[in-house]
């Protein structure tokens, strides 16, 4: 029986677990995560700097045919042959001139175009001229000097190798410090002679002694090199030698005599003999040397088997020097120089075959060994498999069977690509893959998985350009194979994500045309046609030639046709891909006004995609934004593109507001001095009209400029971050000290306004943002949100269809509102933009004399005569000054049109001193700072602005469009974009599915065991689990749903209780301004990924997350202005909420006469519900199974929505039983569920939504103050100002009631403030006005 209720136990965890993973979560995007910028450039090595070109060889030969050196005794029978010629076959001289034209042809496989020169059996006249004749015509480029010592004596120790005079009888020595001196540098050497390290060895040491010798020249002018120019340093210079300094050549008969040679100018035809003389077990035993010279095919030609050998070879090759060298040496040897990389290639496998014969090769700099890497068994099984056809092809004439070398090590790569760890070495095959991009049957599957290998992230991209990739995938876009398109564009859009620098190569070799028909080709999918997008914007980028380019190709006009394709993420790039192209390029703009371009891009206003939102935004504000000449016509489009983007000020998602910002700020910039107009007439009004605030806290002086800083709102908290890493002052001895001075400022109307701003006072973020506690903002948010204010901010309904010449009006008053933001990061760029303007303003408007800065704001005297009447203008031109106020405003604020303003000079300047009101757009370069001066202003007046730094330059930007290339740099083939909340979701293993399995199963113990609890029956619940005395006056109370955590809200600020252990977690302001207080929370993802969402009675809405982390700061994840024209009031309901987890929605209402719906996922309102009533909305329940949300009113009303019908229709029901203001309304979230209302009065009433009167009536106290339901025990508690508390069942009967706390002194209990049931637990959690917060539970013996 024990098992089966444990195996029942288990099933319903399990089953509790299911809707918890099918619940959706909030805010948990990447916009929400991470911070909107790019990813740090990080400067990509893979560019050759210095490509260069081995222009002229000199071959010496040293010979002597048939004279053996002195010191050298030779075995018989002995190595002969010379470049493959026998040099005793013939006479000395025809011999030796074969010989040297022989290593000619050699070399000239390698490099054909450069310059011979041959030098046989030379003296050392004939090294010197040649060496410095072939240096002069190279200039900088480098020159190969090739020597063969086999007719000569052994170099010495002293640093010399030896030649002949002119008559053939000596040796002479020819030192190598004098051939440094002639080949000069860049040079490289090869030295094919015994004891041939030797020469390395003096090489270096000789270089040593010239670099000592320059430095002592340096220092000493009389020193005989101080005059001659200064030689080349001889580190550039590489050097091969045969052997090491102690060593002989090998002269084994079966091998030529300069195996060096060959192995570096021949290495197939000596790789193959080699391979045939060794011992081991072949395919086919009786390939002989003969057979091998008569290997059917050409080098050149990889059909044929000789060709498609040389081919392994390269690419064996330069996967060996890849794997073993440091990246930068495999740079210089491998992708500089075409024949340095050949005969390092060829170096390695000289290393192999003359290690064979105990001979070392040398070479500078130094590789590390490469002879036993497992590649070479790749070589040798491709020369075998090849050797074996040999004889059926040669007797029978067989076709020949092409080698599966390059699909093996496909196969090889795409084993590595699937079966590997993030952290590990980089895959072997990667230069072969390279290779294999060469063939086109092989071609497909090599870039599919070459895009696969791309896929893991900046890192491979960085090492696919290491390896060489670049060159071979530019000119794939020549090719016109439709199959191949998907793959490129996806590789060329990981490229541009991690190197944007390829623009210019791109444009240069036509390829952005390739893009434009991908983008433009309505069969290819999304995706592709995505990263096209994603390309062209790349290349459109601050690059003029690529703007030019892509405007020939047609880029607007296809951009728009695509504008409102069904996928989010095409409908983003194309607009930022159109932002892009016009961004200060005028031609561009002007075919996007034919094309009508901005009036297409309105539609994205409205997405449901934030991001695509954004990028419109974005694109519209390029648009306005462009530095060129003004028409009337532009004028007037620029005007309608403002009124438009007007409309997203109460956005949802602040990455849009954000860019809303920048958008208008280019705008402010085109259209300086009206704004600057604008921003007098606001300050004028600003310090004339007292403001009737909601609490005498916030009354401001008039004019008062500086912030207010008498400080008690920031010691006392947790610093928080937001994005900006805002953080307060943080002290918690001051705590209490502060709260009294706080309440003591309230009641004595001490100003003390808390901006968002404000709380960067240590942040990071005040040294860039200037925060408006900096003394260099002229306007503080006080006055700028008493600007807002006064202006009586209405509807911005009103703004549409309002006469043109009050456009910078409305734009200004809708800066003004972004400045009050409650996102951080968005009032701080509006700040920066108004404070701007202003100082402009105040600059230019003030009379010549040099102004004390603490008067700048004085300069335009108010005017005497009163201008009530201007302030409720919102249509109409801007309210003009009458002609009693100083001359200065009197010609700044006359309007003679749109956009013509007074360009007369001021009164007493004389024409040339003062700034002239012409549009200024033309006048200020783009590059110059905002706060720069106009270009012909006086002296006196450049020095009276010290004291304010520039708020802005003219390029704001928000690094919206970076972040979203990101997207591109990571992995995408795991997820697509939007569609995913969670991408580790896919990995089962992954630390976050782990993490979220165990909130799952612990979310189903808590609602079993609270379950069992409530079974049992609640007969009491008045014992006392937790009290505390909170920071504040408790105003809302929050249980977690399943941590023993509660967050208490006070007036702006949020303290977090562990109430089982009876700790404060956390204590953070919550960043609303001085007259506003918190009204509401929820805990949004409660079952999940934990977020705080808190209301203010300002309309504010703020999600947090981190709070109670002992790691982390609180953060902000995001805010928005939920209800616009909120009117804070000390009576009103402020604003209330209520949130749908299964739906994600959310409801808000409050002192206003709708309900207004957010979507949270895609960030926007998506209804407005009139509440038919001219009270305010006090509470809000919904149930999402029936679309139905009750709202009770202050007048007593309950109200029934259904927000599936139209808004006129939606109000199915209304009751109006009760006779006062509704306390709560409660509705059961079961489909049979009633609703149950509770007024001040204390009557408690049941409805049934099919009836239309209440079905029962309790009774409770009067005076009530604060009442909740618990969702499962079917109990319901008051509180009351009487100091008491009542829970209730729900037949009615009192089951507790609690007067006074527990504990020695039993002292009374507060009013009662705020109440709330745990959602599972029988717990109950007080506030009460004494700051104390109480929890009451079950008896014990129950629980």
């Amino acid at each position: 029986m024990a098992g089966a209720s444990l195996l029942e136990d288990l099933l319903g965890e399990e089953q509790g677990d299911m809707t918890d993973w099918n619940l959706p979560v909030a805010f948990v995007k990447k916009r929400h995560s991470e911070k909107i910028e790019g990813s740090k450039a990080v400067t990509q090595s893979w560019r050759m700097k210095d490509r260069m070109k081995t222009v002229s060889v000199a071959l010496v030969l040293c010979l002597n045919v048939g004279v053996d050196p002195p010191d050298v005794v030779k075995t018989t029978p002995c190595a002969r042959l010379e470049c493959w010629i026998d040099p005793l076959s013939m006479s000395p001289q025809k011999a030796l001139e074969s010989i040297g034209a022989n290593l000619q042809k050699q070399y000239e496989n390698w490099q054909p175009r450069a310059r011979y020169k041959q030098s046989l059996d030379p003296t050392v006249d004939e090294v010197k001229k040649l060496c410095t004749s072939l240096r002069r015509n190279a200039k900088e480029e480098r020159v190969l000097f090739h020597y063969n010592g086999h007719g000569v004596p052994r170099p010495t120790v002293n640093g010399e190798i030896w030649v002949f005079n002119k008559n053939y009888t000596q040796y002479i020595p020819l030192s190598i410090y004098d051939l440094q001196t002639w080949m000069g540098s860049p040079s490289i050497f090869v030295y094919d002679c015994s004891n041939a390290g030797i020469i390395v060895k003096s090489f270096k040491q000789f270089a040593l002694q010239r670099e000592q010798e320059l430095e002592v020249a340096a220092i000493n002018p009389n020193h005989p090199l101080a005059q001659m120019p200064l030689p080349p340093s001889m580190k550039n210079c590489i050097q091969l030698a045969a052997c090491e300094a102690t060593e002989l050549l090998p002269m084994n008969p079966d091998l030529p005599a300069d195996l060096f040679t060959s192995c570096l100018t021949t290495p197939i035809k000596i790789a193959l003999r080699w391979f045939c003389m060794q011992r081991s077990a072949k395919l086919v035993p009786g390939v002989t040397l003969d057979l091998i010279e008569k290997i059917p095919g050409r080098l050149n030609d990889r059909r044929t088997p000789l060709g498609e050998l040389n081919w392994i070879f390269t690419a064996i090759t330069d996967t060996i020097a890849w794997n073993v060298l440091p990246r930068d040496l495999f740079q210089k040897l491998f992708r500089q120089d075409l024949l340095v990389a050949s005969l390092f290639r060829n170096f390695l496998l000289a290393e192999r075959i003359m290690r064979s014969y105990n001979c070392t090769p040398v070479s500078s700099p130094r590789l590390p060994p490469t002879y036993m890497h497992a590649m070479w068994q790749a070589w040798d099984l491709a020369v075998d498999i090849c050797l074996s056809q040999l004889p059926t092809i040669i007797e029978e004439g067989t076709a020949f069977r092409h080698s599966p070398f390059f699909a093996e090590q496909l196969t090889a790569f795409q084993v590595w690509l699937t079966m590997g760890v993030e952290n590990r070495n980089p895959p072997e095959q990667l230069p072969i893959v390279l290779q294999v991009l060469l063939s086109q049957v092989h071609r497909l599957r090599a870039l599919d998985l070459l895009g696969r290998f791309l896929d893991l992230g900046p890192w491979a991209v960085s090492l696919a350009l290491s390896v060489g990739i670049f060159p071979y995938v530019l000119k794939l876009l020549q090719s016109s194979a439709r199959e191949l398109r998907p793959l490129l564009v996806f590789i060329w859009a990981k490229i541009l994500a991690v190197d944007s620098s390829c623009q210019a190569d791109l444009v240069k070799d036509n390829g952005h045309k390739y893009f434009l028909s991908v983008l433009a080709d309505p069969y290819m999918p999304a995706e592709h046609r995505t990263m096209a997008g994603f390309i062209l914007a790349v290349i459109v980028n601050s690059y003029n030639t690529g703007q030019e380019a892509c405007l020939q190709g047609n880029l607007i006009a296809i951009c728009l046709e695509q504008l409102n394709d069904p996928h989010p993420l095409l409908r983003q790039w194309v607009a930022i891909c159109l932002g892009r192209i016009w961004q200060n390029f005028d031609a561009a703009r002007w075919c996007g006004v034919r094309d009508i371009a901005h009036e297409k891009l309105y539609s994205l206003l409205s997405d449901p995609i934030p991001e695509v939102r954004c990028s419109a935004v974005f694109a519209l504000g390029t648009f306005v934004g462009n530095s060129a000449e003004r028409t009337d016509h532009s004028t007037t489009i620029d005007h309608n593109v403002a009124m438009m983007l007007a409309q997203l000020i109460n956005d949802g998602s602040p990455v849009v507001r954000k860019e809303l910002v920048v958008a208008f700020s280019h705008l402010v910039i085109q259209y300086e001095s009206n704004f600057c107009t604008v921003a007098l007439q606001f300050m004028e009004e600003e310090k004339n009209y007292p403001l009737p605030s909601p609490s005498p806290a916030s009354v401001i002086e008039p004019g008062n400029f500086t912030p207010v800083r008498d400080g008690p709102a920031t010691p006392r908290l947790r610093s928080v971050s937001s994005y900006g890493n805002i953080r307060a002052a943080t002290s918690v001895r001051n705590l209490n000290k502060s709260l009294q001075n706080l309440n003591l400022n309230e009641e004595t109307g001490g100003s003390n306004p808390f901006s968002p701003g404000y709380l960067s006072t240590s942040s990071s973020a005040s040294s860039t943002l200037g925060s408006p506690d900096n003394d260099e903002y002229i306007l503080s948010f006080e006055t700028i949100d008493k600007m807002r204010r006064v202006s009586s901010y209405s509807s911005l309904n009103s703004l549409i269809g309002v006469s043109f010449n009050s456009v910078y009006t409305q734009i200004w008053r809708v800066l003004l509102h972004l400045a009050a933001d409650p996102f951080p990061e968005v009032s701080d760029l509006a700040m920066k933009v108004l404070n701007n303007t202003a100082y402009k303003a105040t600059v230019n408007a003030r009379p010549q004399r040099i102004l004390d800065s603490t008067n700048l704001t004085q300069s335009a005297p108010a005017s005497p005569t009163s201008k009530g009447t201007h302030i409720h203008q919102v249509g109409g031109s801007p309210p003009i000054p009458s002609t009693s106020s100083s001359s200065l405003t009197n010609d700044v604020s006359k309007q003679t049109g749109p956009r013509d303003i007074s360009t007369t000079p001021r009164p007493g300047t004389g024409a040339t001193g003062g700034v002239q009101y012409t549009p200024h757009s033309h006048q200020f370069s783009r590059t110059r700072k905002m706060f720069d001066k106009g270009p012909d202003q006086t002296v006196e007046d450049s020095e009276d602005g010290v004291g304010h730094k520039s708020f802005m330059s003219t390029t704001m930007q928000t690094g919206f469009c970076d972040w979203s290339a990101k997207y591109f740099a990571q992995p995408v083939m795991k997820c697509y974009h939007y569609s995913v909340q969670i991408p580790e979701e896919h990995d089962v293993e992954s630390l976050i599915r782990k993490e979220r399995e165990w909130r799952f199963l612990r979310n189903g113990r808590v609602r079993k065991r609270a379950g069992w609890i409530i079974e049992k029956g609640i007969t009491r619940l008045d014992d006392q689990i937790f009290i505390n005395r909170n920071p504040g006056v408790p105003s809302v109370v929050k249980f977690h749903p399943f941590t023993p955590c509660i967050a208490v809200a006070d007036k702006d600020s949020i303290c977090f209780w562990d109430w089982e252990k009876g700790e404060k977690l956390d204590y953070f302001h919550n960043g609303n301004p001085r007259y506003t207080r918190i009204t509401a929370m929820e805990y949004l993802n409660g079952q999940d990924f934990s977020l705080l969402l808190s209301a203010t009675d300002d309309g504010a809405i703020r999600v947090w997350k981190n709070f109670a982390d002992l790691e982390k700061n609180p953060e902000m994840v995001t805010a928005w202005q939920g209800l616009s024209d909120m009117l804070p009031t000390t009576r009103g309901a402020g604003m209330v909420v209520d949130w749908e987890q299964e739906t994600g929605l959310l409801m808000t209402s409050g002192d206003v006469r709708i309900i207004r719906i957010w979507d949270t996922d895609r960030e926007i309102k998506v209804q407005d519900i009139p509440t038919g009533a001219d009270s305010c909305v006090t509470c809000l329940s919904c149930d999402s199974n029936r679309s139905l949300i009750v709202g009770g009113l202050g007048d007593g009303s309950v109200r029934i929505y259904d927000r599936r019908m139209a808004p006129n229709e939606c109000r199915v029901m209304t009751y109006r039983e009760h006779a006062a203001w509704v306390v709560k309304t409660y509705l059961q979230k079961t489909s049979e569920g009633n609703i149950i209302t509770v007024s001040v009065n204390g009557d408690v009433r049941f409805f049934d939504p099919r009836m239309p009167e209440s079905v029962n009536v309790i009774q409770t106290v009067k005076g009530l103050t604060a009442l909740d339901f618990h969702p499962q025990a079917n109990l319901f508690a008051c509180g009351s100002m009487n100091q008491f508390i009542a829970v209730y069942n729900a037949s009615g009967d009192v089951i507790s009631n609690i007067k006074y706390y527990d504990g020695f002194m039993g002292q009374r209990i507060g009013a009662i403030s705020c109440l709330a049931f745990h959602p599972y637990w029988p717990h109950l959690a007080v506030g009460s006005n004494d700051y104390y917060m109480s929890i009451y539970s079950a008896e014990k013996r129950i629980r």
